[in-house]
């Protein structure tokens, strides 16, 4: 038999100890981010959404964009992207989602796309261009849903379609390896449940500042300000995720993201130009920045209420960041996971029908508007039920380690986000409202009762908001287990600290002097 040399066998001996050794020191896992945004500014003459009428733009004050980020594990990514308009619907995201899907390999389902609900944002809706059209639909109900309502507007719908898929393919073109974690600050001085229980024994919604038959809030807050930072190898900023729960309706004057820009001037303030700010918002249905209980006159509205309510979440979005980027690391894995509820809409009653036609045929300008402004809601909600009286919503689950975004379509009562926070088992977990289409107002059950926290503006039915008083609990419990299929990453740490070995500082280890 043929003796192997010496040599050999230590040769032997070394390869065995560094295929074992590799074995203990596992690699990082594989995660890269990217970031990138487009100007999706709507021009001025265009139409204002935010109400139930017509109106038009005619200032500019700082852009709207779209701003995504994409995240990929090594085998799947996300996207996650934040637009700054009041809605968008879900024919605008399929168009989106096939474009991107094409042209970057991102799946539809992966793909999340959410409205800050902006005030002075361009028109994405209410409703589409045509949707009404046909013989179906009379000319007098046609009229009042174009003539008397927001409509969008189809070259600025190409517009945004155009920047958020560029935003997405340009972030997807931009990954790279990158260090992130998650957080949580506190933003509990600029956000308020704008429903109130009252003496005369229903809920308002806005009653008044210093009205003095309030009685206490009819829902509550989130005061979570959370947050995902991404970081490059070289230390920089790349880009942050923020969620926080609060109606864009501070209104500064002209075009605008509202107080979301002063989200953005406050990141970048301290991290730099190239950070991008993806703002996703939270379960705000029921929740506004104006304190209807505010002892002092201060302004709620325009430029200084956009700069405090922006500034207060930007410097919590700041506080967390700064606490995060030395801990940061690969945020695994990377998951999307979705499904389609099948919800009924709300029918108004013959009667209520019959009496909003005959309201809605006369001229509005002899008429109460608000009384008005409700039967043309009617009028156009009947023709939109008996061409769809049940309504697709899409729920999605988009997680990022230990983090997880749970999305729908609703602008959602705040009680559910804050009910998805208590059931979830991620560390982290950011209620995503208006995303992928939108529904309208989802109340709480509660909200549509005639007992005293019944009743105000969002529990109106309109074509805007119509479905069924149990969609809200629907959409929670489908979300909840969309997460729980989830398993949550683990949250990066630094590298402990390696055993004491060195010497404390001579100045430091000096005795007293008295002399």
């Amino acid at each position: 038999m043929t003796r192997l040399p010496s040599t050999w066998f230590g040769a032997l001996a070394i390869l065995a100890s560094v295929l074992f050794s590799s074995t203990l020191r596992a690699e990082p896992p594989a995660f890269r981010a990217g970031f990138a945004e487009r100007d999706v500014s709507p021009a001025i003459g265009m139409e204002q959404p935010g109400g139930y009428g017509k109106a038009h733009h005619t200032a500019f004050h700082d852009p709207c964009k779209a701003r995504a980020a994409v995240f990929d594990d090594g085998s799947t990514r996300v996207a996650v992207v934040g637009l700054d308009a009041l809605l968008i619907r879900a024919r605008t995201v399929r168009n989106i989602r096939e474009q991107v899907r094409k042209r970057a390999g991102i799946e539809p389902g992966a793909i999340l796309i959410s409205a800050s609900h902006t005030h002075s944002g361009g028109p994405t809706g209410f409703l589409l261009p045509g949707e009404l059209d046909g013989d179906d639909v009379s000319p007098a109900v046609r009229s009042l849903a174009y003539d008397h309502s927001v409509v969008a507007d189809p070259k600025y719908l190409e517009t945004v379609e155009r920047g958020i898929v560029e935003a997405v393919c340009e972030a997807n073109s931009r990954l790279a390896p990158a260090r992130a974690a998650a957080g949580f600050g506190v933003g509990d001085r600029v956000a308020f449940n704008r429903r109130f229980t009252m003496k005369q024994g229903r809920a308002m919604t806005h009653p008044g500042v210093g009205n003095p038959d309030i009685l206490e809030p009819a829902g509550p807050t989130d005061p979570q300000v959370g947050v995902i930072g991404c970081w490059d190898v070289d230390g920089k900023l790349k880009g942050c995720i923020v969620n926080f729960a609060c109606h864009a309706t501070t209104g500064p004057p002209g075009i605008s993201a509202d107080y979301v820009a002063y989200i953005e001037k406050a990141v970048r303030g301290v991290f730099g130009e190239q950070a991008v700010v993806v703002f996703v918002p939270g379960a705000a249905g029921d929740v506004t920045q104006v304190n209807n209980r505010a002892p002092h006159k201060i302004a709620q509205f325009g430029e200084v209420s956009a700069r405090f309510v922006g500034g207060h979440v930007g410097a919590e979005a700041v506080k967390v960041l700064l606490g995060l980027e030395q801990s940061a690391g690969p945020l695994v894995p990377v998951a999307a996971a979705g499904k389609v509820l099948r919800v009924e809409r709300r029918r108004p009653s013959p009667e209520h029908l019959a009496a909003a036609t005959d309201l809605a045929s006369k001229d509005s300008k002899g008429a109460d508007p608000t009384d008005w402004a409700f039967a043309k809601e009617t009028v156009v909600l009947a023709a939109r039920i008996a061409r769809e009286p049940v309504a697709d919503v899409e729920v999605q689950a988009v997680q990022v380690g230990p983090a997880v975004l749970l999305a729908c379509p609703a602008e959602y009562f705040c009680a559910f986000g804050l009910d998805l926070k208590a059931r979830s088992k991620f560390p982290f977990t950011f209620p995503v409202s208006l995303a992928n289409d939108c529904v309208g107002y989802v109340p709480t059950e509660e909200a549509l009762t005639p007992g005293p926290r019944g009743g105000g503006y969002e529990t109106r039915l309109t074509s805007y908001s119509n479905l069924v008083p149990d969609a809200g609990r629907r959409m929670a419990d489908a979300l909840d287990e969309l997460s729980a299929g989830l398993r949550p990453g683990a949250i990066p740490a630094p590298p402990p600290l390696p055993p004491f070995s060195g010497r404390p500082w001579t100045y430091g280890s000096l005795p007293p002097q008295r002399d």
